[in-house]
């Protein structure tokens, strides 16, 4: 594996992106989680409470939002309010993907690593950052079951969720490399197979 490629994971939900970063992991290998970086710098950066509030309204976070010299969370997002906001269109939910992405995108530059997770790596553009894309797949009834067992929900919900990304084959030609992750194949052994560790 060359030090100097960038590799980005990504998958729909309930192929077990997460499970496959913690076996990277095992192999010392840091996966930089897009989810969670959104989630960290919606919370603590002063561009994007301006640009969201701007947007959105004041009401986009709780009031009064605390300054930047206290601990972070710095500011804390209204959720029922920017739920609402992204459900009234789709010209919404882009506004805030135009202000959220970017930053992820910079943050992850700026951080240095190599390895990215994302579940909409083609869809918001990170893919661009990297040099070898990754999808983690299984069957269709092996996610439904995950997800229903991981968030206590119905199977109506998660074929919901599931028909709102992009399908499995479409993100399976883009990518480069496959991790099938059904349950029985053995994940190191194709991490090692394909020269990811």
């Amino acid at each position: 594996m060359s030090s100097r490629l960038k590799y980005g994971i990504t998958g729909g939900i309930g192929s077990g992106k997460s499970y496959v970063c913690s076996r990277l992991a095992r192999h010392g290998i840091e996966v930089y989680d897009c989810d969670a970086a959104a989630k960290r710098l919606i919370r603590t950066s002063p561009e994007i409470y301006q640009q969201l509030t701007r947007l959105i309204g004041p009401e986009a976070y709780e009031q009064p939002a605390a300054t930047a010299t206290s601990e972070p969370p710095f500011f804390r997002l209204n959720k029922a309010v920017v739920a609402q906001f992204l459900l009234q269109s789709e010209a919404n939910a882009h506004a805030i993907d135009a202000i959220v992405h970017p930053a992820v995108f910079r943050d992850f530059e700026e951080s240095g690593m190599l390895w990215m997770e994302s579940a909409i790596l083609f869809e918001s553009g990170i893919n661009r950052l990297v040099d070898r894309v990754i999808v983690v797949t299984a069957p269709e009834e092996v996610r439904i079951r995950r997800v229903m067992q991981r968030d206590g929900i119905s199977r109506e919900k998660v074929v919901e969720w599931m028909q709102r990304q992009w399908p499995q084959s479409e993100v399976r030609a883009r990518a480069d490399f496959e991790i099938i992750n059904d349950g029985i194949a053995d994940i190191d052994r194709q991490l090692q197979q394909l020269q990811l560790v």
